[in-house]
């Protein structure tokens, strides 16, 4: 249950609970589930998704300070002005558009061979839920991914299941199979540990991906 005057916090009711979440959080929250809910069409991403949101209805710990920005931040503009008829990704962006001052971007710190030579300028990550996020929580990550075009994201793995919801062109990989394109809104589902990449083309990647972590108290190091 949610109660807000505008400009306000949010009041968030979770298991008998209330607790305040930043109005533009929760916003963004609220047109995420729906995007999700409506584009994650694979069993398990769906039944994830549910047990994501379903979590997020008790907000975690706020983070307290001001955003930061990479170069790469530059392509966002961009990157955001998708042609869409979902009208479910069009409120995504636009509740995005809500938080994104305040995100905190980062690169990504481990990378091998894989990754292209200009990766590390051509990239940036950020956490909206989990570890360093707007909240703190080690239950589950909701996050970000921004890439310039034609970069190349190194393969990796991660113990906890995830699911991509991508709004923009871009090409995907699980394991060993062939590249795919899922198009803007198509969404699909990493088992854990399974090896992943994905690459830009001629425009900008951008893609959100929510990890549900097997034990809740569970806190690795981040790999995204």
């Amino acid at each position: 249950m949610i109660a807000a005057a505008a400009g306000s916090p949010a009041i968030v009711s979770g298991g008998g609970e209330m607790s305040l979440r930043n109005e533009s959080l929760q916003h963004f929250l609220e047109a995420a589930n729906v995007a999700f809910d409506q584009l994650a069409k694979a069993p398990e991403a769906r039944r994830s998704i549910g047990q994501i949101f379903a979590a997020l209805e008790r907000p975690g710990i706020a983070r307290t300070g001001k955003g930061s920005r990479l170069p790469v931040c530059a392509q966002l503009d961009m990157a955001l002005s998708i042609d869409t008829s979902y009208a479910s990704l069009a409120r995504l962006i636009e509740g995005f558009r809500g938080i994104e001052p305040m995100l905190e971007w980062h690169r990504r710190t481990k990378y091998d061979h894989t990754a292209s030579d200009n990766f590390v300028d051509g990239h940036a990550n950020a956490l909206i839920i989990g570890p360093g996020g707007l909240e703190e929580r080690n239950d589950l990550w909701l996050g970000v991914t921004l890439m310039a075009p034609h970069v190349r994201y190194p393969d990796h793995d991660h113990a906890p299941e995830e699911v991509y919801l991508v709004l923009s062109e871009g090409e995907f990989r699980q394991g060993e199979g062939d590249w795919f394109s899922p198009g803007i809104g198509g969404s699909f589902y990493n088992i854990p540990g399974i090896k992943h990449a994905m690459r830009s083309v001629d425009t900008p990647l951008f893609a959100f991906w929510a990890l549900l972590a097997e034990r809740p108290h569970w806190r690795p190091p981040l790999k995204i």
